[in-house]
């Protein structure tokens, strides 16, 4: 499918790589950090993402599917891939013969690898993950013996890692659920991977990285601070209450599109379906080619706005699929294909992730990996 060049998103090298730095410079130089590019790498275009990181200072990425991983292996990536979501069972061949790790909690995955490893003549390296409260994916403790049990008599599985997801780390200023996981962790760890002295321990996510240094174990999870965006307002507020000296994270996504039409609409007249807006005086309207399909979800409708010669022009009447209208009455000398701001900076103004996130009543998170695939990434 062709990329659509009505609208499209900008990727900054230089940030991507100055949140690496900065995380880097948080774990120290003897831990792995892992850049988390599941989901499109947070709607910021895995592909695009994954060559800039590999200018950074990483050592492992981490995907959500086997279909995420072969396609960076596609795209010559040969560092260690850790797939952090569940592979079905019809799927573990194509993972292991790309290469790509595993996280198991079942012993049906684990005896489908145990089966396979044999057929291909090959050790598949797999990495467990332990519930500790969280309840998604993950084997409790008292199941982990019969897990083990079963790894330890295979010559086909190699452990190499455990791994954990903290359940309300970033969400709050309380962190008491975040350490009864983390002593859960810990017990568990020492209770059945005491002597595994090489074993790749993983617990945190960007919000624990940026809190706790107890979590970061052997490898750490870079996921949303890559891409220069903070978990949450609380985590910020937790940081800024245990250091002054907050980490700088620089976002590196910018939405763009292009005026596709301007016209003057009178005074009295409905913008949009539904006649939600009415203007108020004659109004100079701009038609920008974007809409839910694209991503620009329909929550903004008549509460949003863009960026236009810096200024910031209000959305009037609904998002549609395809199409959205700016009120640009009060913006001087606009042109047909003038450039638009979604979502970034333009001189001095800027429409960030966390306030479209609000108006939507949603996560920054959201916001940008809701945004189209099929939106052309443009790395500059």
């Amino acid at each position: 499918m062709r990329k659509s060049h009505l609208n499209w998103v900008e990727l900054s090298r230089n940030n991507l790589l100055h949140n690496i730095s900065t995380i880097r410079n948080l774990i120290g130089v003897k831990r792995k950090l892992m850049a988390v590019v599941k989901s499109n790498a947070y709607g910021h275009g895995i592909i695009e993402t994954a060559n800039i990181c590999l200018k950074g200072d990483i050592d492992w990425f981490g995907v959500n599917s086997v279909e995420e991983g072969i396609l960076l292996r596609e795209n010559n990536i040969t560092l260690p891939i850790l797939i952090l979501g569940y592979v079905a069972l019809h799927d573990l061949e194509n993972a292991a013969h790309h290469n790509l790790q595993m996280t198991v909690y079942n012993i049906q995955t684990t005896r489908k690898l145990d089966e396979l490893g044999k057929i291909l003549k090959k050790e598949i390296p797999i990495h467990i993950k332990i519930e500790t409260g969280t309840n998604r994916q993950g084997i409790h403790g008292k199941h982990l013996f019969k897990l083990l049990d079963f790894i330890n008599r295979s010559s086909s599985i190699k452990l190499e890692g455990i791994s954990m997801h903290f359940a309300n780390i970033e969400d709050t200023t309380d962190h008491s659920y975040a350490q009864v996981q983390l002593d859960t962790f810990r017990k568990i760890d020492k209770e059945f991977f005491a002597n595994r002295s090489t074993l790749i321990r993983h617990a945190a996510c960007t919000a624990a990285i940026l809190l706790f240094k107890e979590t970061y174990f052997e490898m750490v999870r870079g996921g949303i601070g890559i891409y220069g965006l903070w978990p949450s307002k609380q985590t910020k507020l937790s940081c800024s209450m245990k250091d002054e000296n907050i980490p700088e994270l620089k976002p590196v996504l910018t939405w763009k599109t292009k005026i596709a039409q301007i016209k003057i609409v009178p005074d009295g007249s409905y913008i949009s379906y539904g006649c939600t807006y009415r203007t108020t005086r004659d109004s100079k309207i701009a038609v920008l080619p974007v809409g839910y399909y694209d991503g620009y979800v329909r929550a903004f409708s008549n509460i949003s706005h863009v960026l236009i010669k810096g200024k910031r022009a209000p959305i009037r009447g609904r998002v549609c699929m395809n199409i959205i209208l700016a009120d640009v009455t009060d913006i001087k000398n606009v042109q047909l294909e003038d450039e638009v701001v979604l979502l970034g900076k333009q001189r001095d103004e800027e429409i960030t992730a966390d306030y479209l996130a609000n108006l939507a009543g949603t996560i920054n998170y959201e916001i940008v990996t809701n945004i189209n695939p099929s939106l052309e990434r443009k790395i500059v």
